[in-house]
Protein backbone atom coordinates (compact mmCIF):
# COMPACT_ATOMS: atom_id res chain seq x y z
CA UNK A 1 0.00 0.00 0.00
CA UNK A 2 0.97 3.61 -0.46
CA UNK A 3 1.48 4.86 3.11
CA UNK A 4 -0.08 8.16 2.04
CA UNK A 5 2.41 8.97 -0.73
CA UNK A 6 1.35 11.46 -3.40
CA UNK A 7 2.00 10.84 -7.09
CA UNK A 8 2.08 13.35 -9.96
CA UNK A 9 1.72 12.00 -13.52
CA UNK A 10 2.64 14.28 -16.43
CA UNK A 11 0.59 12.97 -19.33
CA UNK A 12 -1.78 10.29 -17.97
CA UNK A 13 -2.69 9.21 -21.50
CA UNK A 14 -2.15 5.93 -23.35
CA UNK A 15 0.61 4.79 -20.98
CA UNK A 16 0.07 6.98 -17.93
CA UNK A 17 -3.65 6.35 -17.50
CA UNK A 18 -2.96 2.64 -17.07
CA UNK A 19 -0.27 3.45 -14.51
CA UNK A 20 -2.76 5.75 -12.76
CA UNK A 21 -5.36 2.97 -12.50
CA UNK A 22 -2.91 0.65 -10.73
CA UNK A 23 -1.74 3.36 -8.34
CA UNK A 24 -5.32 4.25 -7.39
CA UNK A 25 -6.01 0.56 -6.72
CA UNK A 26 -2.97 0.48 -4.44
CA UNK A 27 -4.12 3.49 -2.43
CA UNK A 28 -1.88 6.24 -3.76
CA UNK A 29 -3.15 9.81 -4.09
CA UNK A 30 -2.69 10.69 -7.76
CA UNK A 31 -2.73 13.99 -9.64
CA UNK A 32 -2.54 14.09 -13.44
CA UNK A 33 -1.60 16.95 -15.80
CA UNK A 34 -4.10 17.02 -18.67
CA UNK A 35 -4.90 19.40 -21.55
CA UNK A 36 -8.56 18.68 -22.28
CA UNK A 37 -11.71 18.86 -20.16
CA UNK A 38 -12.91 15.48 -21.47
CA UNK A 39 -9.68 13.82 -20.37
CA UNK A 40 -9.88 15.56 -17.00
CA UNK A 41 -13.31 14.05 -16.45
CA UNK A 42 -11.99 10.63 -17.42
CA UNK A 43 -9.15 10.51 -14.92
CA UNK A 44 -11.42 12.03 -12.27
CA UNK A 45 -13.72 9.03 -12.73
CA UNK A 46 -10.65 6.81 -12.32
CA UNK A 47 -10.10 8.35 -8.88
CA UNK A 48 -7.37 10.90 -9.63
CA UNK A 49 -7.28 14.70 -9.43
CA UNK A 50 -6.81 16.50 -12.76
CA UNK A 51 -4.71 19.64 -13.15
CA UNK A 52 -5.28 21.53 -16.38
CA UNK A 53 -2.19 22.56 -18.31
CA UNK A 54 0.25 21.70 -21.07
CA UNK A 55 3.82 20.45 -21.26
CA UNK A 56 4.91 24.06 -21.80
CA UNK A 57 3.52 25.18 -18.42
CA UNK A 58 6.91 24.94 -16.70
CA UNK A 59 5.98 26.78 -13.52
CA UNK A 60 2.90 24.63 -13.03
CA UNK A 61 4.84 21.39 -13.57
CA UNK A 62 7.60 22.49 -11.19
CA UNK A 63 5.06 23.49 -8.54
CA UNK A 64 3.20 20.19 -8.77
CA UNK A 65 6.44 18.21 -8.66
CA UNK A 66 7.52 20.08 -5.53
CA UNK A 67 4.28 19.00 -3.85
CA UNK A 68 4.50 15.28 -4.71
CA UNK A 69 6.64 12.40 -3.48
CA UNK A 70 6.64 10.48 -6.77
CA UNK A 71 6.57 11.78 -10.36
CA UNK A 72 6.04 9.96 -13.66
CA UNK A 73 6.56 11.62 -17.04
CA UNK A 74 4.66 9.46 -19.53
CA UNK A 75 3.59 12.10 -22.07
CA UNK A 76 6.50 12.02 -24.53
CA UNK A 77 10.18 11.15 -24.72
CA UNK A 78 11.20 14.38 -26.44
CA UNK A 79 9.90 17.43 -24.59
CA UNK A 80 12.94 18.82 -22.81
CA UNK A 81 11.26 21.81 -21.05
CA UNK A 82 8.73 19.63 -19.20
CA UNK A 83 11.45 17.23 -18.01
CA UNK A 84 13.60 20.16 -16.89
CA UNK A 85 10.56 21.58 -15.06
CA UNK A 86 10.20 18.30 -13.17
CA UNK A 87 13.90 18.30 -12.30
CA UNK A 88 13.54 21.87 -11.00
CA UNK A 89 10.76 20.67 -8.69
CA UNK A 90 12.88 17.72 -7.57
CA UNK A 91 15.71 20.13 -6.74
CA UNK A 92 13.32 22.34 -4.76
CA UNK A 93 12.30 19.32 -2.70
CA UNK A 94 15.93 18.30 -2.22
CA UNK A 95 16.73 21.78 -0.85
CA UNK A 96 14.12 21.11 1.86
CA UNK A 97 15.48 17.65 2.66
CA UNK A 98 12.69 15.87 0.77
CA UNK A 99 13.57 12.92 -1.46
CA UNK A 100 11.68 12.36 -4.73
CA UNK A 101 11.15 9.36 -6.98
CA UNK A 102 11.13 10.39 -10.65
CA UNK A 103 10.54 7.94 -13.50
CA UNK A 104 10.98 9.43 -16.97
CA UNK A 105 9.79 7.78 -20.18
CA UNK A 106 12.27 7.45 -23.03
CA UNK A 107 11.92 4.92 -25.86
CA UNK A 108 13.89 2.34 -27.80
CA UNK A 109 14.11 4.58 -30.85
CA UNK A 110 17.28 5.56 -28.99
CA UNK A 111 18.67 2.27 -30.34
CA UNK A 112 18.08 3.37 -33.96
CA UNK A 113 20.50 1.50 -36.23
CA UNK A 114 19.60 3.38 -39.41
CA UNK A 115 18.34 0.24 -41.16
CA UNK A 116 15.49 2.09 -42.94
CA UNK A 117 13.76 -1.13 -43.87
CA UNK A 118 16.97 -2.90 -44.83
CA UNK A 119 18.40 -5.91 -43.04
CA UNK A 120 17.58 -7.67 -39.79
CA UNK A 121 20.15 -6.91 -37.08
CA UNK A 122 21.56 -9.40 -34.58
CA UNK A 123 22.40 -6.57 -32.16
CA UNK A 124 20.45 -6.84 -28.88
CA UNK A 125 20.74 -4.32 -26.04
CA UNK A 126 20.62 -5.47 -22.41
CA UNK A 127 19.86 -2.95 -19.68
CA UNK A 128 21.86 -4.80 -17.05
CA UNK A 129 24.90 -3.81 -19.10
CA UNK A 130 24.97 -0.04 -18.85
CA UNK A 131 27.95 0.21 -21.18
CA UNK A 132 25.72 -0.99 -24.03
CA UNK A 133 23.33 1.93 -23.53
CA UNK A 134 26.18 4.39 -22.97
CA UNK A 135 27.53 3.33 -26.37
CA UNK A 136 24.51 4.89 -28.09
CA UNK A 137 25.48 8.14 -29.89
CA UNK A 138 24.55 11.41 -28.16
CA UNK A 139 22.70 12.33 -31.38
CA UNK A 140 20.37 9.31 -31.21
CA UNK A 141 16.60 9.91 -30.82
CA UNK A 142 15.63 10.76 -27.22
CA UNK A 143 19.29 10.77 -26.15
CA UNK A 144 19.55 14.52 -25.50
CA UNK A 145 16.81 14.44 -22.88
CA UNK A 146 18.03 11.14 -21.38
CA UNK A 147 21.48 12.68 -20.87
CA UNK A 148 19.93 15.82 -19.36
CA UNK A 149 18.22 13.63 -16.76
CA UNK A 150 21.36 11.57 -16.09
CA UNK A 151 23.35 14.78 -15.53
CA UNK A 152 20.77 16.06 -13.04
CA UNK A 153 20.76 12.66 -11.34
CA UNK A 154 24.51 12.88 -10.75
CA UNK A 155 24.15 16.41 -9.35
CA UNK A 156 21.38 15.38 -6.97
CA UNK A 157 23.08 12.18 -5.83
CA UNK A 158 21.34 10.67 -2.82
CA UNK A 159 18.80 13.54 -2.72
CA UNK A 160 16.60 11.93 -5.39
CA UNK A 161 15.85 8.53 -6.91
CA UNK A 162 15.68 8.81 -10.70
CA UNK A 163 15.12 6.14 -13.35
CA UNK A 164 14.49 6.12 -17.09
CA UNK A 165 12.00 3.63 -18.51
CA UNK A 166 12.76 2.76 -22.15
CA UNK A 167 9.76 1.00 -23.74
CA UNK A 168 9.89 -0.58 -27.21
CA UNK A 169 6.97 -0.59 -29.66
CA UNK A 170 3.83 -0.38 -27.49
CA UNK A 171 0.59 -2.09 -28.47
CA UNK A 172 -2.64 -3.01 -26.69
CA UNK A 173 -6.05 -1.60 -25.90
CA UNK A 174 -7.80 -0.87 -22.62
CA UNK A 175 -11.57 -0.69 -23.29
CA UNK A 176 -11.99 1.57 -20.24
CA UNK A 177 -9.86 4.27 -21.85
CA UNK A 178 -10.56 3.72 -25.57
CA UNK A 179 -7.00 4.69 -26.56
CA UNK A 180 -4.79 3.15 -29.21
CA UNK A 181 -1.04 3.10 -29.72
CA UNK A 182 0.78 4.64 -32.68
CA UNK A 183 2.82 2.51 -35.05
CA UNK A 184 0.59 -0.48 -35.86
CA UNK A 185 -2.69 1.53 -35.83
CA UNK A 186 -1.07 4.13 -38.12
CA UNK A 187 0.00 1.43 -40.57
CA UNK A 188 -3.54 0.01 -40.39
CA UNK A 189 -5.12 3.37 -41.19
CA UNK A 190 -2.72 3.71 -44.11
CA UNK A 191 -3.83 0.30 -45.40
CA UNK A 192 -7.49 1.25 -45.08
CA UNK A 193 -6.88 4.40 -47.12
CA UNK A 194 -4.70 2.90 -49.83
CA UNK A 195 -6.03 -0.66 -50.00
CA UNK A 196 -2.85 -2.50 -49.05
CA UNK A 197 -0.72 -3.14 -45.98
CA UNK A 198 2.79 -1.72 -46.24
CA UNK A 199 6.28 -2.04 -44.79
CA UNK A 200 9.36 0.12 -45.30
CA UNK A 201 11.92 -1.43 -47.65
CA UNK A 202 12.23 -5.18 -47.21
CA UNK A 203 10.42 -5.08 -43.86
CA UNK A 204 13.14 -7.33 -42.41
CA UNK A 205 14.17 -5.23 -39.35
CA UNK A 206 12.90 -6.35 -35.95
CA UNK A 207 11.48 -4.32 -33.07
CA UNK A 208 10.77 -5.64 -29.56
CA UNK A 209 7.31 -4.82 -28.21
CA UNK A 210 5.18 -4.63 -25.06
CA UNK A 211 1.47 -4.56 -24.19
CA UNK A 212 0.58 -1.23 -22.60
CA UNK A 213 -0.91 -2.84 -19.48
CA UNK A 214 2.19 -4.99 -18.95
CA UNK A 215 4.19 -1.78 -19.34
CA UNK A 216 2.03 0.01 -16.76
CA UNK A 217 2.65 -2.81 -14.30
CA UNK A 218 6.36 -2.49 -14.99
CA UNK A 219 6.34 1.20 -14.04
CA UNK A 220 4.72 0.34 -10.72
CA UNK A 221 7.11 -2.57 -10.05
CA UNK A 222 9.99 -0.19 -10.72
CA UNK A 223 8.45 2.46 -8.48
CA UNK A 224 8.13 0.00 -5.58
CA UNK A 225 11.74 -1.05 -6.11
CA UNK A 226 12.79 2.61 -5.97
CA UNK A 227 10.81 3.08 -2.76
CA UNK A 228 12.81 0.26 -1.17
CA UNK A 229 16.28 0.86 -2.59
CA UNK A 230 18.97 3.51 -2.27
CA UNK A 231 19.66 6.29 -4.75
CA UNK A 232 23.18 4.91 -5.12
CA UNK A 233 22.05 1.79 -6.97
CA UNK A 234 20.11 3.95 -9.43
CA UNK A 235 23.13 6.18 -9.95
CA UNK A 236 25.01 3.12 -11.10
CA UNK A 237 22.39 2.40 -13.76
CA UNK A 238 19.14 4.38 -14.22
CA UNK A 239 18.01 2.54 -17.39
CA UNK A 240 15.17 -0.01 -17.62
CA UNK A 241 13.99 -1.72 -20.80
CA UNK A 242 10.54 -3.34 -20.86
CA UNK A 243 9.70 -5.95 -23.51
CA UNK A 244 7.62 -9.09 -23.72
CA UNK A 245 9.07 -10.68 -26.83
CA UNK A 246 12.36 -12.24 -25.81
CA UNK A 247 13.84 -13.77 -28.96
CA UNK A 248 10.52 -13.64 -30.80
CA UNK A 249 10.41 -10.04 -32.04
CA UNK A 250 8.26 -9.64 -35.14
CA UNK A 251 9.67 -8.05 -38.27
CA UNK A 252 7.89 -5.10 -39.86
CA UNK A 253 7.08 -7.39 -42.78
CA UNK A 254 5.40 -9.83 -40.38
CA UNK A 255 3.39 -7.00 -38.82
CA UNK A 256 2.31 -5.82 -42.27
CA UNK A 257 1.25 -9.38 -43.12
CA UNK A 258 -0.99 -9.55 -40.05
CA UNK A 259 -2.46 -6.11 -40.82
CA UNK A 260 -3.18 -7.16 -44.39
CA UNK A 261 -4.77 -10.49 -43.49
CA UNK A 262 -6.79 -8.90 -40.68
CA UNK A 263 -8.21 -6.20 -42.91
CA UNK A 264 -8.86 -8.72 -45.68
CA UNK A 265 -10.77 -10.99 -43.28
CA UNK A 266 -12.78 -7.95 -42.17
CA UNK A 267 -13.69 -7.22 -45.79
CA UNK A 268 -11.85 -3.90 -45.80
CA UNK A 269 -9.19 -4.57 -48.45
CA UNK A 270 -9.18 -6.91 -51.45
CA UNK A 271 -5.59 -8.16 -51.35
CA UNK A 272 -4.02 -9.23 -48.04
CA UNK A 273 -0.47 -9.37 -49.40
CA UNK A 274 1.75 -6.58 -48.02
CA UNK A 275 3.85 -4.37 -50.26
CA UNK A 276 6.81 -2.05 -49.91
CA UNK A 277 5.72 1.43 -48.87
CA UNK A 278 6.40 3.97 -51.65
CA UNK A 279 8.43 6.91 -50.37
CA UNK A 280 5.99 9.38 -51.93
CA UNK A 281 3.34 8.06 -49.51
CA UNK A 282 5.42 8.50 -46.34
CA UNK A 283 3.27 11.54 -45.57
CA UNK A 284 0.36 9.17 -44.95
CA UNK A 285 2.34 7.28 -42.31
CA UNK A 286 4.81 9.23 -40.16
CA UNK A 287 6.19 11.74 -42.62
CA UNK A 288 9.96 12.28 -42.54
CA UNK A 289 10.22 9.91 -39.57
CA UNK A 290 8.60 6.95 -41.35
CA UNK A 291 11.69 4.94 -42.24
CA UNK A 292 13.03 5.37 -38.69
CA UNK A 293 9.88 4.79 -36.66
CA UNK A 294 8.55 1.83 -38.67
CA UNK A 295 11.66 0.65 -40.46
CA UNK A 296 14.56 0.19 -38.10
CA UNK A 297 15.88 -2.54 -35.82
CA UNK A 298 15.35 -1.99 -32.10
CA UNK A 299 16.00 -5.07 -29.99
CA UNK A 300 16.10 -4.86 -26.19
CA UNK A 301 15.86 -7.14 -23.17
CA UNK A 302 14.16 -6.26 -19.86
CA UNK A 303 16.61 -8.23 -17.70
CA UNK A 304 16.49 -5.80 -14.78
CA UNK A 305 12.68 -5.70 -14.51
CA UNK A 306 12.47 -9.49 -14.72
CA UNK A 307 14.99 -9.69 -11.89
CA UNK A 308 12.56 -7.57 -9.83
CA UNK A 309 9.79 -10.12 -10.38
CA UNK A 310 8.00 -8.41 -13.26
CA UNK A 311 6.78 -10.59 -16.12
CA UNK A 312 4.44 -9.95 -19.06
CA UNK A 313 1.03 -11.62 -18.84
CA UNK A 314 -1.13 -9.83 -21.45
CA UNK A 315 -1.93 -10.97 -25.01
CA UNK A 316 0.87 -10.99 -27.55
CA UNK A 317 0.89 -8.31 -30.24
CA UNK A 318 -0.80 -10.46 -32.90
CA UNK A 319 -3.71 -11.59 -30.72
CA UNK A 320 -4.16 -8.13 -29.24
CA UNK A 321 -4.24 -6.55 -32.68
CA UNK A 322 -6.74 -8.94 -34.23
CA UNK A 323 -9.04 -9.21 -31.19
CA UNK A 324 -8.88 -5.72 -29.66
CA UNK A 325 -7.25 -3.03 -31.78
CA UNK A 326 -8.37 -3.83 -35.31
CA UNK A 327 -12.10 -3.87 -34.38
CA UNK A 328 -11.70 -0.37 -32.94
CA UNK A 329 -9.78 0.99 -35.92
CA UNK A 330 -12.30 -0.21 -38.50
CA UNK A 331 -14.99 1.77 -36.68
CA UNK A 332 -13.17 5.01 -37.49
CA UNK A 333 -13.99 7.25 -40.43
CA UNK A 334 -11.84 6.04 -43.32
CA UNK A 335 -10.29 7.83 -46.26
CA UNK A 336 -9.41 11.13 -44.61
CA UNK A 337 -6.37 9.86 -42.71
CA UNK A 338 -3.23 11.77 -43.67
CA UNK A 339 -0.59 10.28 -41.42
CA UNK A 340 0.24 10.50 -37.74
CA UNK A 341 1.23 14.02 -36.73
CA UNK A 342 1.95 13.59 -33.00
CA UNK A 343 5.09 12.67 -31.09
CA UNK A 344 6.13 9.02 -30.99
CA UNK A 345 7.37 8.01 -27.55
CA UNK A 346 9.12 4.77 -28.46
Amino acid sequence: MSSGKKVFIVGPGFIGWNVLDILIEQGYTVTGLVRRDEHAEGIKKSGATPVMGSLDDKELITKQTAEHDIVFHTATADHVPSAVAILDGVKQRASKGLNTIYIHTSGTSVLDDGAKGGEKSEKIYHNDKREEIDSVPDSAPHREIDLTIVKAQKELGAQAKIAIMIPPLIYGFNPKHKRLSIQIPTLTRFALKHGFAAHVGTGAPLWSNIHVIDLARAYVVLMHHMEDTSAASLLENPYYFCECTGDNEPSWQEMATVIGSGLHEAGKIKDPKPRTLPEDLYGDVLGDFTDAVVGMNSRSRANRLRALGWKPVEKDWRKSYLEDELPEIVKEEGGSFSGYKGVVAS
